[in-house]
C-alpha cells in the first residue's frame, strides 16, 4: 500500500509548471446516515443541499451501494460525504481528535454571525465550547453526529499581516520542526514501513 502514497522523492525531476489550483471544491468525508447528516448541515448549519447521489457500484465496478451527498457554502464549495450501508461500524463515528485526526473550518464574516451559531448550536443541545482567542482568528468547536471535529471562525483584523508574516518563516520553521521531530517520527514509522 505504501507504494500508492504520494512521494516528494523525486520533485527535482518536475519540469511542468504547477497551474494555480483556484480553491477546494469539496471534502469527502464518511457519514454514518445520509438522513442525519442532512439535518445537521442543512436544518441546523445551514448550508445548501448540493446533490444526493446514489449508486450501486463504486468507481471500480464493484457492486458496491453507497450515497454520496454534497451540501453547498456561500462561497459555491461543498462539503461532501459518502453513506455507504455495507461497511458502516460504530468505531468509525466517534469523536475524532481535531490535531491527531482532522478537523474542517467554516468561515463566518463577524463575530455576531459566530455568536448566533454559537447560540443556534446550543439551542438544538450541540455541545459547543469557544470562541477561543487564536489571536490571528477566533473560533468555536463543537463535533458532528458523524464524530468530525468543526469549527467555526472568524478573522481577526491583524488576520492578513499575521499569515504574511508567518508564510515569510514558513520555510525555516519546518525545517526546524522538521531537525526537531525526525527521530521521533522515525522510531514510530520505520516499524510499519517494515511490515
Amino acid at each position: 500500500m505504501k507504494e500508492l502514497l504520494g512521494t516528494v522523492d523525486h520533485i527535482d525531476n518536475i519540469k511542468t509548471a504547477a497551474p494555480k489550483i483556484a480553491g477546494i471544491h469539496h471534502s469527502a468525508f464518511r457519514c454514518r446516515d445520509a438522513g442525519e447528516t442532512r439535518k445537521f448541515y442543512v436544518d441546523i448549519l445551514g448550508l445548501e443541499d448540493g446533490a444526493a447521489l446514489a449508486f450501486d457500484k463504486d468507481p471500480a465496478g464493484n457492486d458496491r451501494p453507497y450515497m454520496h451527498l454534497f451540501f453547498k457554502m456561500g462561497d459555491g464549495n461543498f462539503l461532501a460525504f459518502f453513506d455507504e450501508p455495507n461497511s458502516v461500524k460504530e468505531d468509525l463515528f466517534t469523536m475524532k481528535d481535531g490535531i491527531e485526526d482532522y478537523h474542517f473550518a467554516f468561515e463566518v464574516a463577524s463575530m455576531d454571525e459566530q455568536a448566533q451559531f454559537k447560540t443556534r448550536l446550543e439551542e438544538a443541545k450541540v455541545p459547543v465550547f469557544g470562541p477561543i482567542d487564536h489571536e490571528f482568528c477566533h473560533s468555536i468547536y463543537f463535533f458532528d453526529p458523524n464524530g468530525l471535529a468543526l469549527e467555526i471562525t472568524v478573522r481577526d483584523a491583524c488576520h492578513d499581516t499575521y499569515m504574511a508574516e508567518e508564510g515569510a518563516e514558513a520555510r525555516a520553521a519546518i525545517a526546524k520542526w522538521t531537525a526537531k521531530t525526525e527521530a521521533m517520527k522515525q522510531a514510530k514509522l520505520t516499524p510499519a514501513a517494515a511490515e
